[in-house]
Parts: structure tokens; C-alpha cells; sequence
């Protein structure tokens, strides 16, 4: 048997021991190069409007698309007589549980009547006490009533933050949370008094938060952040939203908006897109990727 001279057999280790320690420094290199460019994670929810033609068609379909696409969670859009979707809370419940998604919460509301002095109030609440009770057993933590009639006065305008306030209460006592979801009507005057205004002013902030749609917010003419810093707190919820998919209108401001959420009192975000420039299944998607690709989107808010 050949023998090795101690010289050789310390330039074989040398040699050895390199080519392992630069493998590794590659190995760890890529790992970090892979990290650096996929993104953290991030819970973003999906108001299921966005895809109401495709749920209607396709209801399982729909819902393995949005887990797939990487949603946290959803709010639903179709309440009706203590189910969602035709199903019952507790399997609407199990069907979004089941794809690796909660129900975060719906979009549900019962007008008053015309004239507001006439309502029916028995029949108004016993509807609230069902729904509630709907919203429990499916496990989501809010109602948002998602419109409101466009009133002419302020006499009918103070009846809604009374009726707002009455049913939070309700939500809380349920372990919910009430909110109102807004659209560009509410920034117009009535009697003088901005409407939004008016609303967050004789709403009881422990009854009552706002869910603000910020691509209507700017159709209203308004800023989103102005009002954040107006009213801090009140804004648990946001509805991220552009023209079309996100970000390609460039008429909303979404790193100001982003950069302005802790005072806001934001603990949500929820994608929704009402139009669309491709299929509702890729606007979403397209959507999605914009928020977890800007740097001005944080992981989570809710702590």
C-alpha cells in the first residue's frame, strides 16, 4: 500500500475542507437570494362581491381560486334569511375553514322605512337578531351594513347613526363589531353638514366603526389620510379598491394610505374589485400580488 507523506495529506485536507466551505457558502447564498425575492407573506382578505359571478357558477371552484391565490380569509357578500351563499353558517363556516380560510365578515344591511317615523321595528329587529345570530355561528368578527338609502335630510340622517348605534350595540353584546362600508355619496352636504362627516360625528365610536372603501373615498373628492388623522380609531377595516385591479389607475394614493393605517386604528385590509380588465379570477390575483409586493404593505395589523 502507498503511503502518503504527512505534506501530502495536509494539502489533500486543505483542499477538502475549501470545497466544502465554499458549497456551503453557496448553498446558504442561494437560500438567502430565494428568500430575498419571495414575499413575506402577507393576510390580505378578499370581499367575495369581487368574483359574484364565478361563486354563482362555481362555488367550490371559486373558493379553491381564492385560497390558492393566497387570501387569508373572506367577507362575504350574499346574506340572506340567516344563510350565506344557500348554506347555513356552520357549513359556509366549514367551507371556507376547510380551504385554509376564516370568514372574517359580511356585508349585510335592513333599510328603514321611506318615510323613517314609520318603521316597523318589531320586524326590524327580529331580522337584526337573526342575522346576528347567523354572523356568530359562522365565526366572523364583523357585520358591515354596506350602503345606506341617499337621504335629503338631516332629521333622516341622525334616525340612521341612532339606528347604527342600536345595532352595535346588539353586535357587541353578540361579540361582534358593526361597521358602515361608504361609497361617494356620502361626501356631499345635507342641510349644510358633510354627510360622512355627520355620521362618524353621531355614531358612538364603541358601537360603531367604519369600514372605508378608499377608491370611493377619492371619488368623493376626499383623502383618505385626512380623514384618518381627523377621526383616529375609526377605521378598523379597509376596503383597498381601485378603478380596476389595484394600482393601475394611479389615482389612489396607496402608499400615503398604507403609511397612515395605525392612526386610521386599521386592523384588515380586504381587496375588492368591482371592475375589471381580465377574467375576476386573475384581477384578483393581480390584485393580490401588488399588495404583497409593495413595501409599504405591512405582514398583518391586526395584533
Amino acid at each position: 500500500m502507498v503511503q502518503l507523506s504527512n505534506r501530502l495529506k495536509i494539502s489533500i485536507f486543505f483542499h477538502s475542507f475549501f470545497r466544502m466551505t465554499s458549497f456551503v457558502a453557496f448553498i446558504l447564498f442561494s437560500s438567502f437570494t430565494i428568500m430575498a425575492k419571495t414575499p413575506a407573506k402577507k393576510e390580505i382578505y378578499l370581499q367575495l362581491y369581487s368574483v359574484r359571478d364565478d361563486i354563482k357558477t362555481d362555488f367550490d371552484k371559486t373558493l379553491n381560486e381564492v385560497a390558492r391565490i393566497g387570501f387569508k380569509g373572506v367577507e362575504a357578500a350574499n346574506y340572506n334569511d340567516g344563510k350565506f351563499y344557500d348554506r347555513t353558517p356552520e357549513a359556509f363556516k366549514r367551507e371556507i375553514e376547510r380551504r385554509g380560510m376564516v370568514a372574517l365578515s359580511s356585508h349585510v344591511g335592513k333599510t328603514l322605512a321611506e318615510d323613517v317615523t314609520k318603521t316597523n321595528w318589531d320586524e326590524i329587529w327580529k331580522w337584526w337578531d337573526t342575522a346576528i345570530k347567523a354572523h356568530k355561528d359562522a365565526g366572523m368578527k364583523y357585520i358591515v351594513a354596506p350602503s345606506m338609502p341617499r337621504l335629503k335630510t338631516l332629521a333622516d340622517l341622525k334616525a340612521y347613526c341612532d339606528y347604527f348605534n342600536q345595532i352595535g350595540e346588539k353586535c357587541n353584546i353578540a361579540g361582534l363589531c358593526f361597521g358602515y362600508h361608504n361609497h361617494s355619496f356620502e361626501f356631499v352636504e345635507i342641510e349644510g353638514e358633510m354627510m360622512y362627516d355627520y355620521m362618524l360625528k353621531n355614531t358612538d365610536p364603541k358601537k360603531v366603526f367604519f369600514e372605508m372603501d378608499v377608491y370611493w373615498t377619492v371619488r368623493g373628492g376626499q383623502s383618505p389620510v385626512d380623514y384618518f388623522n381627523k377621526y383616529p380609531g375609526r377605521f378598523k377595516i379597509l376596503h383597498i379598491k381601485d378603478n380596476k385591479e389595484l394600482g393601475q389607475s394611479g389615482m389612489v394614493g396607496f402608499d400615503a394610505i398604507f403609511d397612515n393605517t395605525a392612526n386610521a386604528g386599521v386592523k384588515y385590509l380586504v381587496v375588492e374589485v368591482e371592475k375589471y380588465n381580465y377574467k375576476p379570477l386573475i384581477s384578483i390575483e393581480k390584485s393580490f400580488q401588488y399588495l404583497m409586493k409593495s413595501d409599504f404593505v405591512k405582514a398583518r395589523y391586526s395584533k
